[in-house]
């Protein structure tokens, strides 16, 4: 196995160890010694962004390495075989396309942020607002079937194709291809994630459902839409239940 898998697979490995021991530490914490914000968005301190944030970053490498690996193996052995060494050079492409993701769990804080502002999330991160929750899967499930989403899906599916088209050599070309691949990953699957605000942020079972679906709408052939077309489907009607009922 190529030391760059070993190296994302233990990364992601303990991505999810550190989200399981922070589930289970939150049933223990009184609410006045949480580690994360409750109260209105005006309370928060830097402290409260940074644990957030921390949490939103942990959990995107969790969920995203995963899906990457097909299209990082595609680059190392092109780069074993244009370098002579695949190591490095996967390492930069693997941190540039993991920065996208980090700078998207900005976004998400700043999200979580405003919903704990409007009261839309409990002390326990779960939705308190059947409305709202409605909205998101409504808005999640109808963007599965936007043109955008599923060109970015086709760029996901298709390794040899995104590199023929995007390769840059050298170091430099690694960053700005892995620093593309993640724009594009982000552009298929942040929609996915709002899913998050209405399960509970920290609900690891919805995690890995998640993370689970994404991994297998990319394995897909490229022209197969049923998996995202079902996706959509299942989490409108889900909305349409939260919102009529």
């Amino acid at each position: 196995m190529p030391k760059i898998f070993i190296l994302l697979i233990s990364i992601t490995l303990a991505a999810w160890g550190f989200l399981i021991y922070q589930q289970q530490q939150m049933p223990q914490m009184s609410m006045a010694n949480e580690t994360m914000p409750f109260d209105a968005a005006q309370s928060w301190q830097l402290n409260d962004f940074i644990v957030v944030y921390v949490m939103w970053s942990v959990m995107m490498a969790a969920m995203m390495l995963p899906s990457a690996l097909p299209m990082i193996q595609m680059f190392n052995k092109i780069s074993q075989q244009r370098y002579g060494k695949g190591f490095l050079f996967s390492l930069i492409f693997s941190l540039a396309y993991l920065s996208v993701w980090l700078l998207f769990s900005v976004v998400l804080t700043v999200v979580q942020w405003k919903f704990h502002d409007y009261q839309w999330l409990s002390g326990r991160m779960g939705h308190t607002n059947d409305v709202v929750a409605g909205v998101l899967l409504l808005f999640s499930g109808g963007y599965q079937f936007t043109r955008f989403k599923n060109t970015c899906l086709k760029y996901c599916r298709s390794p040899a194709g995104f590199l023929l088209n995007s390769w840059q050599n050298g170091r430099a070309g690694a960053f700005a291809m892995g620093f593309k691949h993640g724009i594009i990953c982000v552009g298929c699957c942040w929609a996915q994630m709002l899913i998050m605000f209405v399960v509970g942020v920290m609900n690891i079972t919805a995690m890995v459902w998640i993370t689970l679906f994404i991994l297998l709408e990319k394995s897909l052939p490229k022209r197969e839409n049923i998996m995202r077309i079902a996706s959509g489907v299942l989490l409108s009607l889900w909305g349409f239940r939260l919102l009529l009922f």
